[in-house]
């Protein structure tokens, strides 16, 4: 650790180094996988993980989902009802809390005990298909005259692929929109913003600061992390590295200028609550007291601000210099590079009755997110009035969205701006001065997921 209480760069080392997948012939013994993963300790401590398979019913529809509470489960409930009712096959899903999700997946991906088709949040789709673990699905289409890809939003078909090919179909995506309490501002006598229009910055801070009371009332909250700051980014035409994914971005005018932005709404405008622990930090905690003005968020939130004893609403994100363009998150069901032959068959046939109309529309009803299909975007009713504003914004017709741009690396991405970067909330340390700090590193993990690239074409090859 360095002097300044920061983790020192990573070694230039790949990330497929870390969880590698072996191709199916492997003669290497499920420990032998285990320890290539790290993942024997939790594979000791979870043996009926592993002996998962030899319990599951012969020529099952196998699957797997994070799920963290009862409202969740009722959905994937009704879901795996839904597949046993189309493909009169048993449905067995696996589900997991959404923390630990991930790690689940891989101890289940190197053991031989993943569904036939597993849900990726689209942050990690990259980092799976980079490394082999899932399979291209463009045989499959190709060879499907009645799966309809196009049904799918553009958004939601960037994020599931990776080096020019579809490795999941989606089943949610959404735009990062602006929640308001509308009670609070028709109080102070300010009128509701426009449902389609997207308001300037300027604007926004005009009025964040105006509905700032302290300590009773705020302007504003949002995440002190890069999930919340990259949708800033975006709008201001700036991106955390370049297309081509090689260098970091983090210090060209465009991005600078939009941390500073929302770092000054934070320490300069102070419109925002106090921040009493950074790793803590709840903007919807803050929302939901009924005493914040805004609250940038997705529609994933939507079925939990519905529990709010005041009247409220969303509206497009704020435009910057390139718009009103915030990121577009989605997540897809994915088919591992282990299935074969006629389970093959099998998983293909359960992954489309996932992501099927009548599967989107169970979702949609129940208020999860947006579905990914278009046809499926009619069931996801108000409240709040205006959340047709997000098929709008899908579609292209009202304001815009960026796809959310991620490395194969993405996690250690991730792990390293939320190292420094968050300080910068609390006024401790200036944007210049982190970014300048990060950006050397940030390029480490960029030639990093480069290499992760180059193995995976050559593996293709």
């Amino acid at each position: 650790m360095t002097a300044s209480g920061t983790l020192p760069a990573p070694p230039p080392r790949s990330e497929l180094d870390t969880f590698p997948t072996p191709p199916p012939q492997s003669g290497l013994s499920r420990r032998s996988l285990l320890k290539l993963t790290g993942l024997a300790g939790l594979a000791a401590a979870s043996p009926a993980v592993l002996s998962a398979c030899s319990s599951t019913p012969a020529g099952a529809a196998t699957w797997s989902m994070w799920s963290s509470s009862p409202a969740e489960r009722k959905v994937w409930d009704d879901f795996s009802k839904y597949v046993e009712n189309e493909l009169k096959v048993e449905s067995v899903p696996t589900l997991t809390p959404s923390g630990p999700y991930p790690t689940k997946l891989d101890l289940q991906l190197v053991s031989g005990t993943a569904g036939l088709v597993t849900a990726l949040n689209g942050t990690l789709i990259p980092t799976y298909a980079a490394r082999g673990a899932h399979r291209p699905l463009d045989d499959l289409i190709a060879a499907d005259p009645d799966f309809e890809l196009d049904d799918f939003y553009p958004a939601i078909r960037k994020i599931s692929t990776f080096n020019g090919q579809t490795y999941a179909i989606g089943f949610d995506v959404a735009p990062t929109v602006m929640y308001y309490n509308k009670t609070l501002l028709t109080k102070a006598g300010i009128p509701l913003p426009s449902r389609t229009e997207p308001m300037s910055w300027e604007t926004f801070r005009g009025l964040a600061k105006e509905l700032t009371k302290p300590p009773e009332q705020y302007g504003f909250t949002c995440a002190p992390a890069i999930d919340d700051l990259v949708s800033w980014i975006y709008c201001a035409g700036g991106n955390v590295m370049n297309d081509e994914g090689t260098v970091s971005t983090l210090n060209r005018p465009e991005a600078l200028e939009a941390i500073q932005f929302v770092i000054d709404l934070f320490v300069k405008d102070q419109v925002t609550p106090p921040i009493s622990n950074l790793v803590t930090e709840s903007s919807m905690a803050n929302f939901m007291e009924g005493n914040v003005a805004f609250m940038q968020n997705g529609p994933w939130q939507v079925v939990n601000v519905r529990k709010a004893k005041f009247d409220w609403d969303v509206v497009p994100f704020p435009a910057g210099a390139a718009g009103s363009t915030p990121r577009v998150s989605g997540s897809s069901f994915a088919i591992p590079s282990a299935v074969h032959g006629d389970d093959l068959d099998l998983a293909w046939k359960l992954l489309k009755t996932l992501t099927s109309t009548g599967a989107l529309d169970i979702y949609a009803k129940a208020g999860r997110n947006n579905p990914a299909r278009l046809a499926a975007g009619s069931a996801f009713k108000p409240p709040p009035d205006n959340l047709g504003v997000v098929q709008q914004i899908l579609a292209g017709k009202v304001a815009g969205g960026h796809p959310f741009d991620v490395t194969t690396n993405w996690n250690q991405v991730k792990q390293l701006l939320g190292q420094d970067l968050p300080r910068t909330f609390l006024g401790q340390v200036t944007v210049p001065e982190v970014i300048d700090g990060l950006t050397p590193r940030l390029d480490v993990l960029m030639k990093q997921h480069q290499d992760n690239i180059r193995q995976a074409e050559a593996r293709k090859g």
